[in-house]
């Protein structure tokens, strides 16, 4: 099936299931709106928390004992008393996150909240198209897998039949007048007895037995009459098609000889006959190309087991899941790591004259304790 048939097709089962493409429609808006929804509200929390947290500071003391020197830490008599045997005073850092140094300490690094909106932003923007790619294939699997939603599947494995089965015949008999191309037409049918090994014979008629109004029991006696007529083998398909005028609703209905049944079943003939439904309304087609496109389309379904459209979705889905943990563990990651080497740069930056006096002297005399013991 070409990508044009493929457009065309999707086009249809759109245009002809108004009500149910619109509730898809509306379904597949609501379920992006939902999934950026939430996305936005996780990550505006989380930028929103962490905000908080560098603001109000982290206290974070890191203490690092020194060996007895002979001077003291910050002038005569330090920590460890006066004279020369004092204790290098401990380095103690606190207060680090969020917090800019005043006066001579530089301005802060970057990566704080404006990049992590930035990281954000980019993040939504990925997802919501990743989202659109998910959707986009799984329309494209569903329509290229089952043809239209409202074409009966081939679920058998039919093989055509054997050369030489068909004493062959002319392709059609047009009683409507409705036939301009013979060659457009038959190029369709020639397709269906390549594809299948069964010909195809089109009746068109406006009468059936000299009635314009039958029903379908006698369309059927009369179709199955006219086989006998037309064909001295049982390898033909005859599709007669009755229409008294553009007003009236159209009849049709298939006959099959006993050895091309094993290919044109009940399964195979609802298939031909649902193509034929579908392109009686689209008017793009002229009637030469309708009848014509209705039985090569048919023989390419019937002779293929319709693979279920849920296999490809499921394949895209496991892929995109991978793809999405990927992301997200590649984001935290660089998220982590970001904020480690933020630490560590404010922690290099920040004075020591920025600490408390009283917080040192009381870790001096602590150690001091402990190294009297």
């Amino acid at each position: 099936m070409s990508i044009y048939d493929l457009i065309h097709e999707t086009f249809l089962s759109v245009t002809n299931n108004k009500v149910r493409s619109s509730l898809t429609i509306l379904g597949i808006v609501v379920g992006i709106a939902s999934v950026i929804l939430m996305v936005s509200i996780g990550q505006g929390s989380q930028a929103a928390i962490t905000s908080s947290i560098e603001a109000a500071g982290s206290n974070l003391l890191i203490v690092q004992p020194g060996g007895r020197t002979s001077g003291a830490f910050g002038g005569g008599g330090g920590f460890g008393g006066s004279g020369g045997g004092g204790w290098l005073g401990p380095l103690i850092l606190g207060n680090m996150l969020g917090r800019q140094s005043s006066g001579g300490g530089g301005g802060g690094t970057g990566g704080g909240p404006n990049g992590q909106k930035r990281r954000s932003g980019c993040g939504t923007i990925i997802l919501i198209i990743l989202v659109i790619f998910i959707i986009g294939i799984i329309i494209s699997a569903i329509s290229s897998s089952s043809g239209g939603s409202n074409i009966t599947t081939s679920t058998v494995q039919r093989e055509p039949l054997p050369k030489g089965s068909v004493n062959e015949t002319g392709y059609y008999t047009d009683k409507l007048g409705w036939i301009k191309s013979g060659t457009t037409l038959e190029s369709g049918m020639k397709h269906f007895y390549d594809k299948t090994g069964v010909q195809p014979y089109l009746y068109l008629t406006d009468n059936v037995n000299g009635s314009n109004s039958p029903t379908q029991a006698e369309l059927q006696t009369y179709a199955e009459g006219l086989y006998n007529q037309l064909f001295t083998d049982k390898s033909h398909l005859l599709l007669v098609f009755f229409e008294y005028n553009s007003n009236s609703q159209y009849m049709d209905y298939y006959v099959v000889g006993s050895q091309a049944k094993q290919v044109v079943d009940s399964e195979a003939g609802n298939i031909l006959l649902d193509y034929i439904d579908r392109y009686y309304y689209d008017k793009s087609f002229n009637e030469d190309q309708f009848f014509s496109k209705s039985f090569s389309d048919a023989a390419d379904r019937m002779m293929t087991v319709t693979k279920s459209p849920w296999i490809p979705v499921f394949i895209v889905l496991g892929v995109a899941a991978v793809l999405l943990i990927g992301f997200f563990w590649w984001s935290n990651a660089k998220k982590q790591k970001d904020l480690e080497a933020k630490r560590r740069e404010e922690l290099l930056k920040t004075p020591l004259e920025k600490f408390g006096d009283t917080e040192a002297e009381e870790l001096a005399k602590k150690y001091e304790d402990k190294d009297k013991l």
